[in-house]
């Protein structure tokens, strides 16, 4: 199974190692080297498959998770435009402060003389 040329190159960079992995599955788990970590070496981003029984594409699966992950990296969020409150907004917003105003002021107990 070849990889995509992207992957091919990904791969380069990166470090593949494959190892047993644990839980149910017996003997063809305990016996085979089947799962795959694969490390970028420039980032640090580890990312592991171990779905399939071939490393082959197990490898291949976590070198597109490994990829996936450096193009959320990559993806630069959308800059905020800073807008103005419309005039609506602004006059429900202080009518709001002045009726909690005037509430708060019923409370308020005269000073005795």
């Amino acid at each position: 199974m070849s990889l995509a040329p992207h992957l091919a190159r990904l791969a380069r960079e990166c470090t593949i190692t494959p190892y047993k992995s644990s839980g149910p599955g017996g003997q063809k788990k305990n016996k085979t080297e089947s799962s795959v970590r694969v490390t970028h070496v420039p980032t640090g981003i580890t990312r592991i498959a171990t779905e399939s029984r071939s490393q082959t594409r197990n490898r291949a699966h976590a070198l597109e998770r490994v990829w996936e992950a450096l193009e959320r990296r990559r993806r630069r969020p959308k800059p905020r435009v800073a807008t103005r409150p419309t005039r609506s907004s602004v006059e429900q917003r202080l009518t709001a402060k002045r009726r909690r105003g005037e509430r708060l002021g019923e409370r308020r107990s005269e000073p005795a003389d």
